[in-house]
């Protein structure tokens, strides 16, 4: 090669390290972190810990009972029974109707419901002697009012209080709205269970001694939370992981209650810090990411 030849060479080979450095100088004019010094990661999706109530809740299972149980005889010996006017599993009112009894002198007499309500039971046959003292003709579940009679650990007994509402899931007819009615002041000495009494509201048939369970509303705890997609647990405990300056860290929490797809945080986290919504065992302490608001990620 000659000597004019080495100079043009050379010579293209400077304007094309000029070109390099000029490109790059306008790269990392338009692109603000490689001017910021900030760290460059992977994307993750991030989300501000905030405040939520979560609602104490009691659960009690047990079966259903009939509130107040009404027996119904004739008020006077010597009678029996001539026709039968309603049967069991009748809804009847106060006044209605039941048995036709006929009377030792002559005549007829009838024998009606003291009180509206669902007919639970019948012993009245045709030509059967009906008296005062013997078995009741019928009895009356008064108002069709049911309990649910459950049970729950001594520990939340203390938790109940008349009134408190409740959600009940009775088997065969779905959910129904209650409430506290009475709280046992004792507990069964083996199991440490202790009976809470919870009323029902609703107009659907029930059945005496289905099962059901009752969700209880005992107060609410309000703080800070995050959602349960947030939380990781190992060896090291219950921790959160945050995101500060770019960069991960690794939070240990206390968690308290659930609800909603939300945790309570107890200890470890405060209202608005950074928290990755999808931890993972992949981000380590100190990872630099880039964090996208879960907002803006779902858009």
């Amino acid at each position: 090669m000659t000597n004019t030849a080495s100079r043009h060479l050379l010579t293209s080979l400077a304007v094309c390290l000029v070109c390099l450095a000029l490109a790059s100088a306008a790269f990392a004019a338009d692109d603000p972190a490689a001017n910021d010094g900030a760290p460059r990661g992977s994307a993750v999706t991030v989300l501000k810990a905030s405040k939520f109530c979560f609602p104490n809740l009691v659960e009690a299972f047990g079966t259903l009972i009939p509130r107040e149980e009404t027996m119904v005889r004739p008020d006077r010996l010597g009678l029996k029974v001539t026709e039968i006017l309603a049967d069991p599993g009748d809804t009847v009112t106060a006044g209605q109707p039941l048995a036709r009894l006929s009377l030792p002198e002559g005549g007829t007499t009838l024998v009606t419901a003291p009180v509206a309500g669902l007919l639970l039971s019948s012993t009245a046959q045709i030509g059967a002697v009906a008296s005062p003292r013997a078995e009741a003709l019928f009895s009356i579940i008064a108002r069709s009012e049911f309990d649910l009679v459950g049970l729950v650990p001594t520990q939340d007994l203390a938790k109940l209080a008349v009134n408190q509402p409740a959600r009940i899931k009775i088997v065969g007819a779905g959910e129904v709205d209650g409430k506290v009615r009475r709280v046992s002041a004792t507990v069964e000495p083996n199991s440490q269970l202790g009976q809470v009494f919870v009323s029902i509201t609703t107009n659907r048939k029930l059945f005496v001694n289905s099962s059901g369970r009752a969700v209880i509303k005992t107060g609410q705890s309000c703080g800070v939370s995050v959602p349960l997609t947030a939380v990781l647990y190992g060896s090291a405990g219950t921790v959160v992981q945050v995101v500060r300056r770019a960069r991960i860290e690794t939070k240990r929490v206390e968690i308290g209650l659930m609800s909603g797809g939300q945790v309570e945080i107890r200890e470890g986290l405060t209202e608005g810090d950074i928290v990755v919504a999808r931890a993972g065992a992949l981000l380590r302490e100190g990872d630099p990411v880039r964090p996208v608001t879960e907002a803006a990620d779902a858009k």
